[in-house]
């Protein structure tokens, strides 16, 4: 097949959307496709363009054999509501240059969009409807959903347009997919059938991401021994986690000396964090970058406990990507999660770890205490983990089954 892609995010970018777009990407061309890929210049989670791309501006590279149109953007240094509406405004006049070539040049035969920003998809639908090929735009979070919740727009005209334009997007796509049962319910309660929807849940590869003996773990890197007790945050440091609970259980822990916490990441939260944990004197809170993805393992390995946090509000509205690497390791994770969300649904049904009340520092700091305590025995939630990541969440079924469904979209 000929695929087109459009996302702001994509490979090299290590987490987030881009990882698993560029994952996508790269899978799709190795079959034989002939993959193009509309994306920015990469800058997430630092919010800064990576230091290779600095300085270009509309190039094309070819990455692991499919062929990335670059386009550049403007990134703010301080992330508000207000610039990230205009950083992603920027993305799309970017683009247009590249959507005029295509549309004049030899047709797609289906079109793939990652959404946030929900409101790319316009470009590629107009594309898409008129060159007559099928359109799937994917929801990896419900953006403008979140942007209510959290406060962060709170104009209700607003609101209202970009939810009416995003109804619009999804109505005039051939299929919607997205990450979880809960989003899928969220979607359909929006007026888009269950019917005209497509699970592709976010994946990992079982063979890369592996349990590894703490003795392999980077323990020894980050000069924490053995037997210490490491609560590990790794990923994104935004706004819809609700980070700042982590530096007060680590308050909590103070008086232990065998208790760290590991913080590894970049994000518009990550500053704040760091003040947080200088003001209360907190020497064994620990902040890193990212790590290389070939040391991914060796990272997950160092946790005794990992943390997946969530505020309340973002509930079904985003799926922390993070789990599918903790589960894949063999992790155990401390999930945030209220009944009845996909995230709380699915770790007790499946027993992979402990749910925690979002957004509750004391509850946190007690689940933590549970974890780690002596008599605790987290081997069964460690090989659940496992177990659930080799069933549900191999990258290459989770792929050639959306393969599938793109054939059967352009056969038809």
């Amino acid at each position: 097949m000929r695929i087109l892609i459009f996302g702001i995010n994509y490979s090299p970018e290590l987490t987030g959307i881009g990882k698993y777009t560029g994952e996508m990407g790269s899978w799709f061309a190795q079959q034989g496709h002939d993959v193009h890929v509309v994306t920015a210049l990469p800058y997430y989670p630092e919010w800064e363009v990576h230091d290779a791309y600095k300085g270009k501006k509309w190039f094309t590279e070819i990455i692991d054999g499919a062929k990335v149109h670059r386009v550049p953007l403007y990134v703010p240094k301080e992330v508000n509501s207000k610039k990230r509406i205009i950083h992603e405004f920027s993305f799309i006049l970017g683009v247009l240059p590249y959507w005029f070539k295509f549309l004049f040049s030899k047709k797609f035969d289906a079109v793939f969009c990652a959404a946030p920003p929900f409101h790319l998809g316009l470009l590629p639908l107009i594309y898409a409807k008129l060159r007559g090929v099928p359109m799937v735009s994917h929801i990896q979070d419900l953006q403008v959903d979140a942007a209510k919740e959290l406060g962060m727009i709170q104009n209700q005209t607003f609101l209202n347009i970009m939810f009416g334009l995003e109804r619009f997007i999804l109505r005039k796509s051939t299929k919607v997919s997205t990450i979880s049962q809960g989003m899928a319910d969220k979607i359909a309660a929006k007026g888009i059938p269950l019917s005209q929807q497509i699970m592709f849940p976010n994946w990992v590869d079982e063979s890369a991401i592996r349990p590894l003996p703490k003795e392999q773990s980077l323990r020894t890197e980050f000069g924490i021994g053995m037997d210490d007790k490491v609560i590990l945050y790794s990923g994104n440091l935004g706004e819809k986690q609700g980070l700042e609970s982590i530096i007060d259980a680590a308050d909590i822990y103070r008086d232990r000396k065998d208790v760290y916490f590991i913080i590894v990441g970049s994000g518009g939260g990550k500053e704040k964090l760091q003040q947080m944990a200088a003001a209360k004197n907190l020497d064994r809170v620990s902040f890193y970058p990212l790590q290389p993805y070939e040391k991914l393992s060796a990272l997950l390995a160092t946790a005794d406990v990992h943390l997946v946090l969530q505020k309340k509000s973002a509930a079904d509205l985003v799926m922390p990507s993070k789990l599918t690497g903790i589960l894949a390791a063999g992790g155990c994770a401390i999930v945030t999660a209220e009944p009845g969300t996909s995230l709380f649904n699915v770790m007790s049904e499946h027993d992979m770890g402990i749910i925690c009340e979002p957004e509750n520092p004391q509850a946190l700091a007690q689940s933590i205490g549970k974890a780690i305590a002596p008599e605790t025995d987290l081997s069964l939630y460690r090989n659940n983990a496992r177990k659930y990541a080799e069933r549900f969440l191999s990258k290459t079924n989770i792929l050639k089954d959306f393969e599938a469904k793109l054939r059967a979209l352009k056969e038809k």
